[in-house]
């Protein structure tokens, strides 16, 4: 976290609410139990004794101004909150410097996108995936790709769908038997339920699931989604059915929530780069922070594997989508 180290050993600075749950220790105090965010990362704050007419109350979301001590807590730096507030507009505190982004800009990758699909000749494919991403264009130019896994960054959805399509656009100038339509128009498509899936603010922070969310999840809300639309341009039941086949199926196998395995060679290489983009996403950003010929901490979303820094390339380059 980018806070400021003061002369008597605490710190001072602003981060985001990521979320925030009101607790009672085993003494019986009220206390709240934060994860803040900037930038640079996150840290699992502490305030002690609570109480809301001192300290004021908080939410997902919120900009705040902390002072506190930091220290090792179970292997991982933990904040001990002695002072707090809502940050105030005489701060001139900008989302910019707080809020991990994507590289590129929204609007650019956008229309990036809409240059891609308004080249296909398919004209259902076409005019399905233009519909929905001019019906969500808004959300898109904020919204992550994740609660806190891969891309779970502002702009990171679109950052997730583009860097998808780039790579199926590689494959597909290997394999010319691949329907390349069908398969970027699946790319862009295949996480948009996720608009619908998590609580985000306009900080591009998700703050949780939504009720849908959790019940039902992106798959299943995505499908539903192509058949709305389907329905609604008149879009054949057989592209329909692919395209809804390509969604329920990314996730490749049930025990990571697909509703059914890839049956057709595009939904297969769709999971796979799925799957791909995520893991590669993980791994850098474990790696960030690294020693030459350092491990990792253990990484969860990749079986707690600790991965290794042989330091040969330069883990700061961005993702290339231009």
């Amino acid at each position: 976290m980018n806070f400021t180290l003061l002369d008597d050993g605490r710190v001072d600075g602003f981060a985001i609410v990521k979320s925030v749950d009101k607790k009672t220790s085993s003494k019986g105090d009220v206390y709240l139990d934060f994860t803040l965010a900037d930038k640079s990362g996150e840290i699992n704050g502490k305030l002690w004794r609570y109480s809301p007419a001192e300290h004021g109350e908080y939410e997902a979301n919120d900009i705040v101004k902390i002072r506190g001590t930091i220290s090792p807590y179970n292997g991982a730096d933990q904040l001990r909150i002695e002072r707090i507030r809502i940050a105030l507009p005489q701060d001139n505190i900008s989302l910019d410097d707080l809020v991990k982004s994507a590289v590129y800009s929204s609007e650019k990758m956008y229309n990036e996108a809409i240059d891609i699909v308004n080249s296909f000749k398919d004209e259902e494919l076409k005019s399905l995936v233009l519909a929905v991403y001019s019906d969500y264009k808004e959300q898109l130019m904020f919204w992550p790709a994740a609660y806190k896994l891969h891309h779970a960054i502002r702009g990171g959805l679109l950052l997730h769908s583009l860097s998808i399509v780039k790579l199926c656009e590689g494959v597909c100038s290997i394999y010319p038997f691949i329907d390349r339509e069908l398969l970027i128009a699946g790319a862009l498509l295949h996480d948009i339920a996720k608009i619908d899936e998590f609580e985000v603010g306009e900080t591009g922070i998700a703050k949780g699931y939504s009720l849908k969310g959790n019940l039902l999840g992106h798959l299943t809300m995505g499908a539903e989604k192509i058949e709305m639309y389907a329905k609604k341009l008149n879009i054949s039941e057989r592209t329909a059915t692919l395209l809804k086949h390509m969604i329920l199926s990314h996730h490749g196998v049930p025990e990571y929530g697909a509703c059914v395995k890839p049956m057709t060679i595009e939904a297969e290489i769709l999971s796979e780069l799925d799957l791909m983009d995520s893991r590669i996403y993980e791994m850098k950003d474990a790696l960030m922070g690294v020693s030459e010929d350092g491990f990792s901490h253990p990484v969860w979303a990749l079986d707690n594997r600790k991965l290794f820094n042989h330091q040969r390339t330069n883990l700061q380059d961005e993702t290339k989508l231009f």
